[in-house]
């Protein structure tokens, strides 16, 4: 179970357990394809070409992942060449297909709406585009591990600020300085609440590629051979020793002081994932809107994935994957609201916050994963029946936690089929682990009713914490 496939010898990969584009992984239900996607983004084109693809070569079952990408459940033995070639040829791979390693790196995250989130500080897509170009045109950065990633935060209120990223930039608002500004961190994420780890300096945002190549650069100078994130090396080394070198290497001076330390990132707010909110448009007669759905548990099929793909064509829209597992698209005019949100609701996303399935997230279970002790999928919707309001719950079949890359308020860790172990977490900035541990060997029903029974102070943890 840990031979990996992809194409041809003209594409050598580096050993890794990861799944890509051009590295198929097997899993108990069929090999695994992740498919990396430019700020989330997917044409129509694109999306056609997917789900003919995994009708003919997969299961035809299409998971978004926590880090707006997609993976491609169920691939056939013996189809994975077919695959990567019809994914290669709808423009789903890196740049230069020839570098097989530029698939493995291109972890760069934005806001879903970058670009038309109307409470942005900074459009971030050119800069996105550029930071892209680095790490797929970089040989250095071939030696990175595929789970090394950047941030890249423009302000907007629809923005995952909870992922810990290896690189973090976030824009500062433009009245406090002369230019654009960015303020910058290293493995962790942007503070939002008082004691979050503070951003360590500012750059402005036409040097912030230069300083990101520098960064990457003195990581792979400095990492050990097991030194596969930020945090590994940042335990070994200084802050200060990692970022002065960096400073040394790009020429780029970085901005420090106690407005620095002081500043909080606004908080993001997580609910603008669903339904229709106005975009931000240089012309008012021509108001357009983004609006998203969240399919359950973050899945969808060839079919649904056609529709979107329909919808958006006819709507001249844009299709972005976020990393809370659901769909957005944008650019919708006023006159096709309605329309737009009857089709979302039609196909069985939720547009709203009141269904209980998008405050409940599971890995792929025992019935894709080899390493899973429980059905998770199938537990995660019997428990969504009765889970109680703002409680949101993360059904993990091992301890690799691969559905979530920050801690949940609370995790059902698959102790046996059907049985779990309950943890909480009070504190939002707790990265590691699943929490206190509540309840050993609970069944589902013994959970959910746990959880109605904890579902006030101090146990409440707000939707968008």
């Amino acid at each position: 179970m840990n031979q990996a496939f992809h194409s041809s010898n003209a594409f050598p990969l580096r050993p890794s357990a990861c799944p890509g584009l051009l590295r198929i992984v097997p899993a108990l239900d069929g090999g695994i394809c992740r498919v990396k996607l430019q700020r989330g983004e997917l044409s129509a084109t694109q999306a056609l070409a997917i789900a003919d693809a995994i009708d003919e070569h997969a299961s035809g079952i299409v998971d978004l992942t926590n880090r707006a990408n997609l993976q491609l459940r169920g691939v056939k033995r013996g189809h994975e060449n077919a695959l990567i070639a019809a994914l290669l040829g709808a423009a789903l791979g890196p740049r230069d297909a020839a570098h097989a390693h530029a698939d493995d790196v291109r972890n760069v995250m934005t806001s879903p709406a970058a670009g038309c989130d109307a409470h942005a500080l900074y459009d971030t897509t050119a800069l996105a585009a550029e930071l892209l170009s680095l790490l797929q045109s970089d040989a250095r950065c071939a030696a990175l591990s595929p789970k090394f990633a950047l941030l890249l935060d423009g302000g907007e209120r629809l923005m995952m600020l909870d992922h810990p990223h290896d690189i973090w930039c976030s824009a500062l608002h433009p009245r406090d300085h002369a230019e654009p500004m960015f303020a910058l961190g290293l493995a962790g994420c942007p503070p939002v609440l008082e004691g979050h780890p503070a951003a360590l300096a500012a750059v402005p945002a036409s040097e912030l590629v230069a300083l990101t190549r520098a960064l990457l650069h003195t990581f792979l100078d400095l990492a050990a051979p097991d030194h596969t994130r930020m945090r590994d090396l940042l335990a070994k080394q200084s802050v200060e020793s990692v970022l002065a070198r960096a400073e040394r290497e790009s020429g780029v001076r970085l901005l420090r002081g106690q407005s620095i330390q002081s500043w909080r990132r606004e908080p993001a707010d997580a609910s603008r994932r669903f339904g229709a909110w106005q975009q931000r448009d240089a012309h008012r007669d021509k108001q357009r809107w983004h609006i998203g759905g969240q399919p359950a548990l973050g899945r969808v099929n060839s079919a649904t994935l056609r529709r979107l793909a329909l919808l958006t064509k006819e709507q001249g829209a844009t299709l972005r994957m976020t990393p809370w597992q659901s769909v957005l698209l944008t650019d919708i005019g006023t006159a096709n609201l309605d329309a737009t949100l009857q089709t979302l609701d039609a196909l069985g996303l939720a547009t709203t916050t009141d269904n209980p399935l998008t405050r409940v997230i599971a890995c792929a279970g025992s019935t894709g994963c080899v390493k899973s002790l429980a059905d998770t999928k199938a537990d995660a919707v019997k428990l969504a029946a009765r889970l109680p309001d703002n409680t949101r719950v993360h059904l993990s079949g091992c301890p690799r936690s691969c559905a979530a890359a920050q801690c949940a308020p609370f995790t059902m860790l698959a102790a046996q089929n059907g049985r779990y172990d309950l943890y909480h977490t009070h504190d939002p900035r707790e990265s590691t682990g699943f929490g206190r541990l509540l309840a050993r060997g609970l069944t589902i029903d013994e959970a959910a009713d746990l959880l109605n029974a904890s579902a006030a102070p101090p146990f409440d943890e707000p939707f968008d914490a």
